[in-house]
This record gives structure tokens, C-alpha cells and sequence, in this order.
């Protein structure tokens, strides 16, 4: 199975508009994140995990060709309003997007032009959105197990599926969601910054989870601009790196 990380930064981006700091100024491309989501491809099928803001731009830059499935963390800016810009990839057939309820309920009303008839002209997006209502589903032929997360005080969805798991967003790590969490060959997680934040993990809890669940690597995402890459080589324990915008990584399944 092979991951490719679209983006990798919080709901700002990096650089962030305005901003004139080392990591917004540097040179490094690694410190370039856009929003964050992932792409899984696994025996010819391709699963999107949030359409980001920057998904087109994440989609030319990676020469994405076909979407199979969607899975929606949750109905935040950062991780949906990208979601027009599949358009080119379900001219053929639908795409079939997962959501939890609250999530589901979210995407209509902001984009309640796909699910109503319209005009002809302009093109929207060629969706069939069902929500999760199960412990796991299929998605393009992948089996998905779908762990509940906290995120401040909303109640969010990270994904497993085979060996690898995507918790981004997160403040907390449910107990139950523990269990789901074990065996693990990759964790990709969402690490804000250094201080505490109310609705992220910062760097010190995410390290903590991650060394409770104990996945043979871990990548860290959803980073702002209060370190770089480098600097974050330096500060992470083995076993935890920073992800990058453009990162292969190949899991099993």
C-alpha cells in the first residue's frame, strides 16, 4: 500500500499570509505545508482522506488521475473546502465519500448544490455520500475501521486501515480507540506546535500517545510554523519524524 502525503500543515498553511518567520521565509521545501490530507493507493483503487483546501494544486503536483473512495475526518475548512475540486475526477463515475453523520450533515449544507438537481454548466462534483454508522466499512475494496477521536470538544473520526492509521485533529485519544490502534507498521498523527493548545496535541502529548501505541514509525502532521523540519529531526525521539508535503511511504495492508 502506498501513502503519498498531499499536505501536511495546519488550517493557516505554511508560509502563512503575512508572515515573515524563519519557517514561513525558509528555503527548505519540506517547510512548505499546505492543509493537510493523504492519498492511499492499494491494488489499482485511490482513497482520499479529506479533500484539503490546496487539493487541486495537491492533485496537479502529484499527478493524480483517479479518485475511488473519500473518507472526511470532519467538516472543518482545512479538510473539506477542497472538495469542489475533484470535479475533473468524477466525470466518468461518482465517487463514492464517507462521513460520520454530524460530518455528512455539514458537507450538504455547504455544498448542497451537488445534491440537488441544478443547471447544466459549470459541473459539480459526481458524489455518493453515505455515513458511517458501523465499527468498519468497505471503501473501494479496502477494509476501513474508523476511530473515534477528540478535537476540543467535537467528536471526530481518524481511519485505520491495515497497518497504518490517520489521527489528525485530535486533542485526545479515546481509551476504546486505543484498542484499535495496536499491531501498527505506520501512525501518522497530528502534532500542532510546542505550547498546549485546546483542540490540537502539541508536540510533548503527541509524543506520549505515540509512544503508548507504540507503531513501528510514526510521522507527526498538521504542523504550524513554530518549527522546521530540521529543527524537528532534532527534537523528535526515534522511532517519530515530521512528514512533508509529498512523502511516499510504502505500508503494508
Amino acid at each position: 500500500m502506498e501513502v503519498i502525503f498531499l499536505g501536511t500543515g495546519t488550517s493557516h498553511g505554511i508560509p502563512v499570509v503575512s508572515c515573515t518567520c524563519e519557517v514561513c521565509t525558509s528555503a527548505d521545501p519540506r517547510d512548505q505545508r499546505s492543509r493537510a490530507s493523504i492519498l492511499i493507493k492499494e491494488k489499482g483503487s485511490s482513497v482520499l482522506i479529506d479533500t484539503s483546501t490546496e487539493f487541486r494544486l495537491q492533485a496537479v503536483r502529484e499527478g493524480i488521475r483517479e479518485i475511488s473512495a473519500i473518507l472526511f475526518t470532519h467538516a472543518h475548512a482545512d479538510h473539506l473546502h477542497g472538495l469542489d475540486d475533484i470535479r475533473p475526477l468524477t466525470i466518468q463515475h461518482a465517487v463514492h465519500a464517507f462521513a460520520s453523520p454530524d460530518t455528512a450533515a455539514d458537507i450538504r449544507k455547504r455544498f448542497d448544490y451537488i445534491f440537488k438537481h441544478t443547471q447544466i454548466g459549470g459541473g459539480k462534483p459526481n458524489l455518493i455520500l453515505s455515513e458511517i454508522t458501523g465499527p468498519e466499512f468497505i471503501a473501494a475494496g479496502l477494509k476501513i475501521t474508523p476511530v473515534p477521536l477528540k478535537h476540543g470538544t467535537m467528536h471526530i473520526f481518524g481511519y485505520r486501515i491495515g497497518k497504518l492509521a490517520y489521527l489528525t485533529d485530535c486533542s485526545c485519544i479515546p481509551k476504546e480507540s486505543y484498542a484499535l490502534l495496536e499491531d501498527l507498521d505506520v501512525l501518522i498523527l497530528g502534532a500542532l506546535r510546542y505550547k498546549p493548545h485546546p483542540t490540537h496535541f502539541c508536540f510533548d502529548q503527541a509524543i506520549e500517545a505515540a509512544e503508548k501505541i507504540g507503531a513501528r514509525r510514526t510521522f507527526f502532521t498538521h504542523l504550524c510554523h513554530d518549527a522546521s523540519h530540521e529543527e524537528l529531526l532534532k527534537y523528535l525521539p526515534k522511532k517519530i519524524e515530521p512528514a512533508y508535503d509529498g512523502l511516499y511511504l510504502d505500508v503494508r495492508v
